[in-house]
């Protein structure tokens, strides 16, 4: 390791001789670099699915050996077919890449979990295709959604996936107001909670009171329905293995039995205990239908996943999927050592955690390490953002400037946005507000893109004095209005991050001290970080808004939407006014209440008014600045890849976005070792 470093400091000294070099030598690479956006297709048409199976070897000797079923029993009647990019590919091999710890669980869902979404989109991040679910339709004007299921598809241990698994998930988990004590705005229209019935063995129904266009959307992106492995461990995902978890539910075992249970676990109810049991990335007994389940969890060193033996994933050969046998993910310390064994050729792809910064050393290094650089830019707004927690309460003074709108606009008029891209996006950013890029179909227009997102330290030096804040101390730092001293702001940052978040902080540390601003930088544990969001303790976050660009199925970071684990918040007291229709958290400020009232319409509409209403969301959002943006468009969010040169059925431009699980929307299933 020591060797390593010392290789790694090498490389970044001769790449470092000038910023001005570096980025010109980026600049010059960018035809190879950013390739056109491609990827592979899902079948679904049942006359081109494939009449005879093939699996891998160690599969077959399981089947000869009497301990599997044969293939097609395993797969069903109704396959999930995915024809590769590029070729059908070989069966066998490990994928070998880096994740940073127990609240790392992104890397998981990203690379491994099919996904299990009931819909997905396909690769260009912007069409609804089937996927677990084989088709579906609306009915009833908008207000039913019709799911039809694949016939003889199984859980990972070989029991049937049913209707009665998403009736168990609604009735007994959603439903059970211990598990789900606030019920989610994805199952709900208008803040009418909707109901989801069964119709047959393979058909299930979901109703609303009034129309609910978007749900097809909803079931795609990465939202409260989509699929066991993103939402099991919180209750929701909109189905879940009945047969495995009713011996954790006080219904069907009884209270005294799950109480007993979870005391012997060491939990401290049977809910958590329950919770436990249906966590994708930490119980290696869970039933799974994603195509690699969990054998080694996320709570360990090495986070190891298998390929599933029941996977309904298959190419057009009839070639049980995924093609690689399994994924190990293994724990470093923080970013930089992810960043050195990249360089040093130790993963077989790896995007997520990947510093843009060190794109030089990574071309300098590819042959040695045998692999290739790709960057994949996102459509969002912000490769960095900084959250203002609007609903702080801890400190009477610095909510009160939290909530005042000029403040917020004042700081984000006191960034050099220029500067911080040359420097850490070596000038491959755009400096921005948080609005998509202009492509987008909800950008709310090109007036937007600079709105209060250029440099103006005279304009923001008045603002804050108008405000009330003219009075500044011996070192010119303005003062509390309270007599309590120097306002000081704390920037919460995380380290071991696809960003230097924390350097970036200090950045604008210095930079606001020309408006007479104190930041105060503190760089936090993920964990620990999500547990002072929950809490709401935090004032400023570091973030970026990857996903905003679908904005109606990932709006984590457009508004106080989400109440789980959501790194940085700018307010989880609103977002639980939000999700829980006004019964619990507190009341948002009257902009921010219209900005919910037209996001929550724009579901139930359909696309033209819809569009319009994603623009309107946007439009406050930026004029309001709940959060600043500051570059964005770039690919340094997790869109700078290496992927081993011998490593088939790779895009050479992946759409890069948390609502498509990049790589996932790639069909890694499709993935192989020539």
């Amino acid at each position: 390791m020591r060797m390593l470093r010392s290789r790694l400091t090498i490389a970044l000294a001769v790449a470092a001789v000038g910023i001005v070099a570096a980025a010109g030598a980026l600049a010059q690479s960018k035809s190879t670099l950013i390739g056109k956006l491609e990827g592979p297709e899902v079948v679904a048409d049942p006359a081109k699915f494939p009449r005879t199976f093939k699996e891998a070897p160690q599969l077959a000797e399981q089947v000869k050996a009497g301990k599997l079923p044969p293939v097609a029993e395993r797969i069903g009647q109704d396959p999930l077919v995915i024809k590769p990019l590029h070729e059908i590919g070989k069966y066998g091999g490990t994928w070998r890449g880096g994740f940073t710890g127990p609240a790392d669980f992104w890397n998981g869902y990203r690379c491994c979990s099919g996904p299990d979404h009931l819909l997905f989109w396909d690769y260009t991040g912007d069409k609804v295709t089937p996927n677990i679910a084989k088709g579906y339709e609306m009915q009833d004007g908008g207000r039913t959604l019709v799911l039809h299921l694949r016939r003889g598809m199984k859980w990972s241990d070989g029991k049937p996936f049913t209707a009665d698994d998403f009736v168990f998930w609604f009735e007994d988990i959603y439903r059970n107001k211990d598990l789900v004590p606030t019920p989610s705005a994805a199952m709900a229209i208008n803040g009418k909670q909707g109901v989801l019935e069964k119709v047959d063995t393979y058909t299930v129904k979901f109703k609303f009171p009034e129309p609910y266009y978007m749900l097809p959307d909803v079931l795609a992106g990465s939202t409260d329905l989509a699929g066991q492995a993103w939402r099991g461990a919180f209750g929701l995902g909109g189905y879940a293995p009945a047969h495995y978890l009713k011996q954790f539910h006080p219904k069907y075992a009884g209270q005294a039995e799950v109480e007993k249970k979870a005391k012997d676990a060491k939990f401290d109810s049977w809910v958590r205990l329950f919770f436990n049991r249906s966590d994708w990335s930490i119980n290696p007994e869970l039933p799974v239908i994603t195509p690699w389940k969990t054998v080694t969890p996320i709570n360990t060193p090495t986070w190891t996943l298998e390929r599933n033996p029941y996977s309904v994933f298959v190419d057009p050969a009839g070639n049980q999927l995924p093609y690689i046998d399994r994924v190990v993910l293994t724990l470093a310390e923080n970013l930089e050592v992810i960043n050195l064994r990249a360089i040093a050729g130790e993963y077989d792809f790896q995007a997520r955690h990947l510093d843009l910064a060190k794109v030089p050393v990574f071309i300098e290094n590819q042959a040695k390490g045998g692999y290739k650089l790709y960057l994949d830019p996102g459509d969002y707004g912000g490769d960095m953002i900084i959250k203002f927690n609007l609903s702080y309460e801890a400190d009477p003074e610095i909510a009160k400037w939290m909530n005042t709108t000029d403040f917020r606009r004042a700081l984000a008029l006191g960034i050099d946005r220029d500067q911080l891209n040359e420097t850490f996006w070596l000038g491959t950013g755009t400096p921005s507000s948080v609005v998509p890029a202009d492509n987008n179909k909800y950008n709310p227009g090109p007036e937007y893109r600079k709105l209060w997102a250029t440099l103006d330290l005279k304009k923001a030096n008045e603002m804050l004095d108008k405000v009330g804040l003219a009075k500044k101390d011996a070192e010119g730092f303005r003062l509390r209005t309270d007599g309590k001293g120097r306002l000081r702001l704390e920037i919460m940052t995380l380290g071991g991050q696809f960003l230097q978040f924390t350097q970036i902080a200090e950045m604008i540390r210095e930079q606001w001290k020309k408006i007479g601003i104190d930041l105060v930088v503190q760089e936090v544990e993920r964990s620990l970080a999500l547990q002072r969001t929950a809490a709401n303790e935090q004032q400023l976050g570091a973030w970026n808004n990857d996903g905003s660009e679908h904005l109606f199925t990932f709006p984590t970071h457009v508004f106080p939407f989400d109440t789980i684990a959501v790194v940085a918040s700018s307010g989880p007291l609103y977002a639980k006014w939000f999700q829980s229709a006004g019964t619990q958290g507190k009341e948002p400020p009257a902009r921010m209440k219209e900005l919910m009232a037209k996001f929550k319409r724009a579901y139930g509409v359909p696309e033209k008014e819809r569009i319009q209403l994603g623009k309107d969301v946007w439009k406050i959002t930026a004029e309001e600045v709940y959060i600043i943006g500051v570059i964005g468009m770039g690919p340094a969010s997790m869109g700078v890849r290496v992927v081993k040169t011998n490593m088939g059925n790779i895009p050479s431009r992946q759409y890069n976005s948390p609502d498509g699980k990049t790589p996932t929307i790639s069909r890694p299933v499709t993935f192989y070792w020539k």
